[in-house]
């Protein structure tokens, strides 16, 4: 069973981007295409205040219709952070993901954020994970090495 931490240590770009509360949805919404992510920590300092998502955006942009460069990310942003440590495990957090309906963690030990991992690397990683077994067990059924 995989922990947190080798995700993090496996990713390409382990940088966790971020957006103050004060900056404008726009900005925002350019940041995460420009990255190809789906999300942002919202940050005053090393204090993590929310998460802004792409279904953010959506749902209170697009179909309220604001406008993403005069509203605000506080105005739009998550405040209720779900957060996990890097000992935990994937099926640990893809649980709380499913269960939460939440895409992406952040990953926090000690008060210190590590970085954020996303269902996405989660199942990149359980499929790794599996197709190893199935290899495994494919050599014991054959007796091949």
């Amino acid at each position: 069973m995989t922990v947190i931490a080798e995700i993090l240590k496996s990713k390409p770009d382990a940088k966790v981007y971020r957006v103050a509360p004060t900056d404008s949805v726009f900005d925002a919404v350019s940041l995460m295409a420009d990255k190809g992510i789906g999300a942002l920590l919202v940050m005053e300092g090393d204090a993590i205040v929310g998460i802004i998502t792409e279904r953010d955006y959506a749902r209170k942009i697009a179909l309220m219709g604001r406008t993403s460069v005069e509203t605000v990310v506080r105005d739009v942003m998550t405040t209720s952070v779900l957060c996990v440590r890097s000992s935990q495990t994937s099926e640990q957090c893809m649980q709380l993901m499913t269960e939460k309906r939440l895409r992406h963690l952040p990953v926090v030990d000690d008060g210190r954020l590590l970085g954020m991992i996303s269902i996405g690397d989660l199942v990149k990683d359980i499929i790794s994970e599996q197709k190893f077994i199935i290899g495994q067990l494919e050599h014991y059924i054959t007796g091949s090495r």
